[in-house]
């Protein structure tokens, strides 16, 4: 089965047939939303990256990076998988850090399934188990996943999955629905969770036209590019106080066929004016090192050229203002 639809686009009004991807046997065919879920720098973003293909969420070595839900859509024979990244949970300590929480709880209503990320390389811990209490009342079935699997001695990796299986029954009669380990840089098993997943989707036509691959808006993703840049060998207390706002893409005009250039111009915020000159680094080279990381990905992610126009500027305390939150897009 084959499905279109029209979106108007262009200057003249005109319209762009949108096709679905091919479905074999509708009766079969499953499309749904799962959502990963996890405390902070458990590997989420990453294995929503591999699961996809593709980078359409930022990674960090450090915690709460993610502050959208990113969703990222995995198209297979058997199912179109659209999987939404979420911001790690964690015991907030500032306005931004309850409404980061906020958006977690608000999306495990409205997903089919939910993959509950336990990295290998770390004990269970408080965290997980706070998080594992929250999906207590959640009726979504819960898939455990055992990122970074592959960095551990196979040993630790059996013990892990042991505490996996009895964190699971402790807070439900039948433990999570499948526990599976995977480790997403060295592509193992992420097929596997892949397969795993689509499962628990009910049966239905694909959701998202052909060759799409996440439906955020360019502007949040160019954002997002840069706040990943941004946090690059940076203090362990600025990635909290960094947020990014695209102020315009535009073509460069009189540019020849061709040769097209477009004008992206960004600002990063920081909280104080110590964190703007560590951004900044000794006159400027800090800044250029982002710019020229951030635009390599623009550049893929847009098809053209850009002309990145990086700007930092304080917002004071930003994260506990509820007027600049909401400025700021939180």
């Amino acid at each position: 089965m084959s499905d279109e639809t029209t979106d108007p686009t262009g200057d003249a009004g005109g319209y762009v047939p949108l096709t679905f991807p091919t479905v074999e046997d509708p009766e079969t065919y499953r499309a749904g939303f799962a959502c990963i879920v996890g405390r902070p720098n458990a590997g989420k973003s990453t294995l929503v990256n591999a699961l996809v293909g593709t980078k359409v969420a930022i990674t960090s070595g450090r915690p709460q990076t993610t502050r959208h839900t990113i969703r990222g859509i995995v198209n297979r024979p058997d199912a179109q998988l659209v999987l939404v990244d979420t911001p790690g949970l964690h015991r907030p300590r500032t306005l931004l850090g309850t409404r980061l929480n906020d958006l977690v709880v608000g999306t495990l209503a409205e997903v089919d399934v939910v993959g509950f990320c336990l990295p290998a390389d770390q004990k269970i811990g408080p965290g997980d188990d706070f998080i594992a209490r929250m999906l207590e009342g959640v009726s979504t079935p819960v898939v455990a996943i055992a990122t970074k699997a592959q960095t551990v001695e196979p040993s630790r990796l059996i013990e892990h999955l042991i505490d996996i299986e009895e964190l699971g029954r402790a807070h439900a009669a039948d433990g999570f629905a499948a526990i599976v380990p995977v480790s997403s840089l060295e592509a193992y098993q992420v097929d596997v969770v892949a397969e795993v997943l689509c499962s628990f989707l009910p049966v239905s036509p694909p959701l998202y036209p052909e060759g799409e691959l996440t439906d955020e808006p360019e502007q949040v993703m160019v954002a997002e590019l840069v706040r990943e840049a941004a946090l690059e060998g940076v203090r362990d207390e600025l990635p909290h106080s960094l947020a990014v706002v695209v102020e315009e893409i535009s073509p460069r005009p009189g540019r020849p066929e061709g040769k097209e250039l477009l004008d992206v111009q960004v600002i990063i915020y920081v909280e104080r004016d110590s964190q703007k000159a560590i951004v900044i680094g000794r006159g400027g080279s800090r800044l250029r090192e982002v710019g020229t990381r951030a635009r390599a990905g623009i550049e893929a992610l847009l098809g053209t050229r850009v002309y990145l126009d990086l700007h930092v500027k304080v917002a004071k305390d930003w994260q506990r203002d509820p007027k600049q939150l909401q400025r700021l897009g939180f």
